[in-house]
């Protein structure tokens, strides 16, 4: 790009270029407070997740946005001074990032000596705006340039302070002659160092402006600050995919890899890749000070039966009849790292470095560069990630599993049939049936499935396939729940097919005239894990609900919705379990390896913390359809219920972590169970889940050698096979903090943050936790300010490039109503929501706490728009999806062609709002609108309704608590005004 492009950038010459570091600078603290409208209250429970971009990106376009400063003309400087570069968001090679408010500079604070070196006078760069000086200053003189610094436009310095080197003194201060080094600080790379200093490995710049007032605080002067001024998720996306346009390697430890928002190719060169393990940091501190000192989470984001789009199939190693080769000490596997000695002979473990004798079967030669010579004819000495067969020491009882099963628990109450679930559900499942897992190259799946229905009393079908028509027996007494047949309830698909075609046609007759309102839970459950215990399988409980168990039996439920606490000390107690029945229930069905999913289509209050311990324990989801109508809610439900059946997923699974010496894994999050602090128990693991790992600090790590962690996953297969499937990463060490933040990834931060706020507010409140992740975000950023960056204005917020939008992610989640305390939704839904939080990959939390926001009406380039109120326009139309919810918001202005070609009616006013859906009509604008909505739910793991929201509709205020730069009333602040607040924080802990 050359000379000064659209929106006002200009480049630097050449001689400014330096190496990568840490950018995009954040809006002083001299913040004013623009105007913002108040969010009206909501209803509905969802906020949004963050996106990465570059820092304080201006919108150049309007001529009112543009800065009153042009560029400085100066080769002899190292960086520019004030257009921000278009910087990438990990640290690639580029330009710092500056902007102005105003054309002063920042002298230095009351208890730091001016810099040495005093130099000649500069004078004032061609077209230099003249502006008058901001209330309580100065007007500005002649400016001055430092060997070290690029030039700021001239001011003399403010009263009390000693004067900036090269400039007079103002009356009262006397001149000074050089200033010592900041501690810890070090001159920018490419730049020469100041007298006294090393060269500084990464450097941040400051974001306009002095120090503004914060709120509560005196107005001494009103502006309005530019949100575009501020870090922005949307450029930092656009930009990061823009320069992703090679396979990310995985053999250069440290390295972070493009954003989840990305779509990229990866080379495995021995490191997994960043679809199985994404960290919150590529370079960990090498001792527990340097970790301390900037309190970064050293946490993985582990998802290890994700689906990459862009890479090959894992491959499937077989060991042979002695198992899979080992460390001796640790028992860690065979990986990439393993070091082999001796000719080929031993082999030294990268994680304990223990040595290790290699067994005869699997000696090889090794080459000049102590490589094995058949390295890459062997997935575990070349690949990060690959599968391994095992034996039957890996068995439980010494005894292969067998195949899976599918158990469907259909609710057959009066609210279930007449609503219409049971009818849907038995027309449609047949059908599904055709789509369940399967092995590799496998012609048809092997698992198996059975059926039963219940209300009050439980209803068991025999499906042999010598039958003509399926028989049923009913279980009266719950209160001693026992499986009344073993052969014929759980059969093979195939053989059995025109049994259960006749079983799900029947199922909606023997019902229709039900009037048993209540039902149970606890015993139906039970009957799951006895059958599959019977049949010494594991496999899946489909349970599908419509009211709370309050039949006296086994986990029965009263009503504890006490909306009077929400806010209080006592509201942690509505989202815990009431007692521990479903607890210990959930526990047995880990034993056995049955994984409980629930489908709940409640009209009221249904206690889904308690029962939902059965799919967070298990490794299960929750689906939860409110007021379920199947004109509304049926396509939805199949949808989820077809993926639901579909998707990968494996049984009675077992994760542990390896760590090299001088880490550990300490702290584990997602939907799981754990009996002891090393082994993660799940009896079903889909390829959708991601599980957050924390590492601490044993003692020093070499720099040299780097860290190396190893997720190892045993399992059944859905053919019924044991496997173990193994992720490697290798991880650079660093002693620098500097190089620390160069390597971080914001929405894995997030990720972990959001799962650990869910934890532990259930043990110590929303409030506590909330100024706790406060403070730790406001900690990692002063850290990088006191150690990193180079001196200035504490008027100035500093952001290192990878975080910069850690400010505005984190805005984002305390905004949301898994964390932030509401009385506008219910708790269930809350209680909903934090289960599906917990179970998030990075990808998914990223859009559910940052939405995307799209321009969708009467034409123009459909292209990402920042979430905010300030971005809807009235003659256009805007779709807004989380991954969990789907808004088209259309302006009062919009086209009435556009709303006759989409909608089929003539104005905006006969609109169907309540159809939860869009049907594609035989004209461009509706086919295009459809192809965008398709697109931006390819990726969903759940199908979401589709809200229309007419601009001052009634339910405008539900649909704008989504646009979560924006304050909402009662929720939080604004983007802006929590960059003010996070800014106060970072001040007060380094004064």
């Amino acid at each position: 790009m050359n000379g000064v492009d659209g929106t006002g950038y200009r480049p630097p010459p050449n001689s400014m270029q330096r190496p990568p570091g840490p950018g995009g600078m954040m809006p002083p603290s001299q913040m004013g407070h623009p105007h913002q409208k108040a969010m009206p209250p909501s209803s509905h429970p969802g906020n949004i997740p963050p996106n990465s971009q570059p820092m304080g990106m201006q919108n150049m376009s309007n001529p009112a946005h543009r800065p009153n400063v042009p560029p400085v003309h100066n080769s002899a400087t190292t960086s520019p001074q004030y257009p921000m570069g278009h910087s990438h968001p990990h640290g690639h090679p580029n330009q710092p990032n500056q902007y102005v408010n105003s054309p002063q500079s920042y002298p230095p604070r009351s208890n730091q000596a001016s810099m040495p070196g005093n130099q000649p006078p500069m004078s004032s760069p061609p077209g230099m705006y003249s502006q008058p000086p901001m209330p309580g200053q100065p007007p500005m003189g002649n400016q001055r340039q430092f060997s070290n610094q690029p030039p700021m436009p001239g001011q003399p310095p403010m009263s009390g302070q000693p004067p900036m080197p090269g400039q007079p003194p103002m009356p009262g201060q006397r001149p000074m002659s050089g200033q010592p080094p900041m501690p810890g600080q070090h001159a920018m790379p490419g730049q020469p160092p100041m007298p006294g200093q090393r060269p500084m490995p990464n450097q941040q710049q400051p974001y306009p402006g002095g120090q503004q007032p914060y709120p509560g605080a005196p107005m001494q002067q009103q502006r309005k600050l530019d949100p575009d001024q501020m870090p922005s998720p949307i450029q930092v996306i656009e930009d990061d995919r823009s320069k992703s346009t090679e396979p990310f390697r995985t053999d250069c430890p440290g390295a972070v890899p493009p954003l989840v928002t990305t779509d990229f190719g990866v080379e495995d060169c021995g490191s997994a890749s960043p679809s199985y393990i994404r960290c919150a940091t590529y370079s960990l501190p090498s001792t527990s000070e340097i970790a301390n000192d900037c309190r970064v989470p050293m946490a993985l984001s582990v998802q290890p039966l994700a689906k990459p789009r862009n890479e090959a199939p894992l491959s499937i190693v077989d060991p042979g009849p002695d198992g899979p080769i080992r460390c001796k000490r640790c028992k860690a596997y065979m990986c990439p790292q393993f070091k082999f000695t001796d000719g080929g002979r031993r082999f030294q473990c990268c994680m304990c470095c223990a040595i290790t004798e290699t067994p005869p079967q699997y000696f090889n030669h090794i080459d000049h560069m102590s490589q094995r010579v058949d390295k890459f004819h062997r997935p575990e000495l070349c690949r990060g990630s690959y599968e391994l067969m095992v034996t039957k020491d890996y068995c439980k009882n010494d005894k292969f599993p067998e195949a899976p099963a599918y158990i469907f628990a259909i609710d057959v109450s009066y609210n279930a049939v007449k609503s219409g679930l049971v009818n849907l559900l038995c027309e449609n499942l047949n059908a599904l049936l055709d789509d369940l897992p399967r092995e590799q190259g496998a012609e048809e799946s092997a698992i198996k499935v059975g059926f039963f229905t219940y209300d009050r009393t439980l209803h068991f079908y025999n499906l042999k396939s010598t039958l003509a028509q399926p028989q049923m027996l009913v279980v009266s007494d719950v209160s001693e729940i026992f499986v009344p047949l073993q052969d014929g309830f759980m059969v093979s698909l195939k053989e059995s097919r025109s049994v259960i075609n006749s079983l799900l046609e029947e199922i909606p007759k023997m019902f229709a005239d039900t009037r048993e309102s209540e039902i149970v839970l606890g015993p139906v459950v039970s009957c799951a894990v006895q059958a599959m215990k019977a049949a010494g399988c594991n496999g899946k409980l489909f349970l599908f609900g419509t009211t709370m168990p309050t039949i006296d039996s086994p986990g029965k439920l009263k009503n504890r919705d006490d909306r009077k606490v929400i806010g209080t000390d006592k509201e942690k107690g509505l989202f815990s379990p009431a007692g521990t029945f479903y607890t210990k229930l959930a526990k047995d069905c880990v034993e056995q390896g049955c994984c409980v999913d629930l489908f709940l289509f409640p009209n009221q209050y249904m206690d889904i913390a308690t029962i939902g311990q059965l799919s967070l324990l298990t490794g299960g989801d929750i689906y939860k359809y409110n007021y379920f109508k199947p004109e509304v809610d049926g396509h939805r439900f199949i949808s989820d219920l077809h993926h639901d059946i579909q998707r990968d997923i494996v049984f009675d699974a077992i994760m542990r972590v390896r760590t090299s010496t001088g880490i550990r894994a300490v702290n584990f999050a997602g939907a799981m169970h754990m009996t002891n602090t090393t082994d993660v128990e799940l009896a079903g693991l889909d390829c959708d889940k991601a599980i957050s790992v924390e590492l601490k600090h044993d003692d020093k790590i070499s720099e040299e050698l780097g860290a190396y962690v190893q997720v190892a996953l045993l399992y059944t297969s859905v053919g019924g096979n044991r496997r173990l499937r193994v992720h490697n990463i290798h991880l650079a060490v660093c002693t620098q903090i500097s190089d620390l933040y160069r390597s971080c990834e914001a929405d894995v931060l997030i990720n972990y943050f959001a799962k650990y706020a869910v934890m532990h507010a259930m043990q110590q409140g929303l409030q506590k936790t909330k100024d706790e992740l406060i403070a730790r975000a406001a900690t990692i950023l002063s850290a990088y300010r006191k150690h990193c960056a180079h001196p200035s204005s504490a008027g100035q917020l500093i952001l290192p490039e990878c975080l910069k939008l850690l400010p505005v992610y984190l805005n984002c989640l305390l905004k949301n109503d898994s964390v932030h305390s509401s009385q506008e939704i219910s708790t269930d839904d809350r209680s909903f929501m934090r289960q599906l939080v917990l179970g998030m990959d990075v990808a998914k939390s990223q859009l559910f706490f940052y939405p995307l926001l799209l321009p969708v009406g009467a034409g123009g380039p459909v292209k990402a728009v920042r979430c905010s109120e300030d971005r809807l326009v009235d003659d256009k139309a805007f779709l807004l999806h989380n991954g969990i919810n789907s808004f088209l918001w259309i302006g009062s202005e919009v086209d009435p062609t556009w709303i006759r070609d989409v909608f089929g009616v003539q104005s905006a006013a006969q609109i169907d709002i309540d159809t939860g859906m869009l049907r594609q009509m035989d004209n461009p604008a509706s086919q295009t609108l459809c192809n965008i909505i398709d697109g931006v739910t390819a990726k969903d793991s759940r199908s979401s309704k589709l809200v229309v929201i007419r601009q001052r509709d009634k339910l405008e205020p539900w649909f704008r608590r989504f646009l979560v730069e924006d304050k909402v009333l009662g929720a939080g602040p604004s983007y802006v005004d929590f960059l003010c607040h996070i800014h106060k924080e970072i001040r007060a802990i380094l004064s």
